[in-house]
């Protein structure tokens, strides 16, 4: 079985900078990819980044030029750097990973979420 483990949410003052790390544990064959999506009360789940096995990374337009997605691939740790952060950056914070269990078998798992809160 497979779970995702978030860390590094909390409160920060706007322009301020946090660092969510997500790592998968348990047994799996290969990561397809990964991402990070928030969810702000009355709002829809969006994305805000995702970063794919070759490298290539994507972003929401809202955090473009501000947040950077990397993984470490030596204990495939993936990390959300957020600098310059807005009051409206706040939301919770939801790891996701694509995930092949065994060859040619694709799972999707979500993490349990984290709070991000930018308010002075």
């Amino acid at each position: 079985q497979v779970h995702l483990v978030e860390s590094g949410g909390g409160l920060v003052q706007p322009g301020g900078s946090l660092r969510l790390s997500c790592a998968p544990s348990g047994s799996f064959f290969s990561i397809s990819a990964m991402g990070w999506y928030r969810q702000a009360p009355g709002k829809e789940r969006e994305l805000v980044a995702t970063i794919f096995g070759s490298g290539t990374t994507n972003y929401g337009d809202s955090v473009k030029g501000r947040f950077t997605i990397s993984r470490d691939n030596a204990d495939n740790t993936m990390y959300l750097q957020m600098n310059s952060l807005k009051p409206e950056d706040t939301a919770v914070y939801y790891c996701k990973t694509d995930l092949f269990i065994t060859y040619g078998i694709l799972r999707i798992y979500w993490g349990q979420g984290t709070q991000v809160t930018v308010s002075s």
